[in-house]
């Protein structure tokens, strides 16, 4: 086990420099100047000049690939110079280091990753702008999976239950529905119907996040109201989902000998079902949880910025918006760790929940 899953951490390193590595070639092909954005509408050449050079913008891209994957590595190489007159100069302003060797007019260091700061809300880190904002997309995400997760396993074993029913068809017909409708249509058609049309029923916003101010400035409220279109939204296409990998998964398994076998020993329905056949039937969908929940934290991007939702997906939105690439390479490299852990303790989850893939 320790060596599958040292396996996996070392491919899932090769999967976020593959993730930074397309990102940044991405950015590097779009048209627009992140310098000229940062001047807004006053052009002048100095100072344009100026912002590319402290920005590592006047270099070639391949270095300034090199300097950003020097930036994120925790072992990283500087140059020696006490004014920090240079791109790559030493800061302890940057970086939290301890210094392992010298070699002439560089040095070594062992240092924390830096996302480096923002372009347009300049002197802001990128980590202390995803410290600000992860924690609000956390919550939605995690919301509309337990949402998505209960209804959906719940509806699922019913279907499964009343096999080629009416009941088993209409949800099958309306899970179908549910996983083919794109999130940010979804979010528009919800919000406006839930919160605009019915507002005076729900008493729902159209848009609002998790705090807000009130009108006299005085402070930050929580508004929990505000996570219930949102995590709804976000919820509908893995509750479709879940919904019929539930009822498969449970029909596959009910036909299996070992079912019939405890039927045939007396044994009740609903400890059949409930102590046999449906644990066994959770392992695919313990594995689609996981990897919707690992997708939410990047689909949330869409129903963040349509409900106003102030979280990692709105500001990535808006950092696209004005090219501010350390913010989105820094956003990007975070939900793609996070999605790498999740599913490795999911591998594991999965080898708690049947001991064939322990075995294995």
């Amino acid at each position: 086990m320790i060596n599958y899953i040292l396996n996996k951490i070392f491919y899932g390193f090769l999967t976020l420099f593959g993730v930074v590595t397309v990102v940044f070639l991405l950015f590097s092909v779009l048209p627009g100047d992140p310098a000229r954005m940062m001047l807004d509408q006053k052009e002048d050449p100095e100072q344009l000049a100026q912002i590319r050079k402290n920005l590592g913008l006047d270099q070639p891209l391949w270095k300034q690939y090199a300097f950003y994957i020097n930036d994120l590595s925790p072992i990283s190489f500087h140059n020696i110079d006490e004014n920090n007159t240079t791109y790559t100069s030493l800061s302890s302003d940057k970086y939290n280091y301890t210094k392992l060797m010298d070699f002439g007019t560089n040095e070594m260091v062992l240092k924390t990753p830096y996302l480096r700061e923002s372009f347009q809300k300049q002197g802001k880190s990128v980590s202390t702008i995803i410290e600000e904002t992860l924690p609000n997309t956390m919550v939605l995400a995690i919301a509309a999976i337990i949402i998505a997760t209960i209804i959906g396993v719940a509806l699922g074993i019913v279907s499964a239950l009343m096999k080629d029913t009416w009941i088993d068809r209409v949800l099958l017909v309306v899970t179908s529905f549910g996983m083919s409708i794109p999130s940010f249509f979804s979010a528009i058609i919800i919000a406006y119907i839930f919160a605009f049309l019915m507002h005076d029923i729900t008493g729902l916003n159209m848009i609002g996040s998790l705090y807000e101010v009130d009108d006299l400035g005085e402070g930050k409220h929580l508004m929990l109201k505000n996570l219930i279109l949102p995590a709804i939204t976000l919820g509908s296409r893995p509750l479709a989902v879940f919904t019929q990998l539930t009822r498969n998964s449970l029909l596959e398994v009910l036909n299996q000998d070992y079912i019939r076998t405890a039927f045939a020993k007396g044994l009740s329905r609903k400890t059949v079902i409930t102590k046999h056949a449906l644990r066994n039937a959770m392992n695919p969908v313990v594995t689609a949880i996981s990897g919707w929940f690992a997708s939410m934290l990047a689909g949330s991007v869409f129903v963040e910025f349509v409900f106003g939702w102030n979280g990692l997906g709105k500001e990535i939105v808006n950092a696209l918006n004005t090219l501010d690439l350390p913010i989105v390479m820094g956003a990007v490299l975070v939900i793609a760790v996070m999605f790498i852990v999740i599913n490795i303790l999911v591998d594991i989850l999965y080898g708690v929940l049947d001991p064939r893939v322990r075995i294995k």
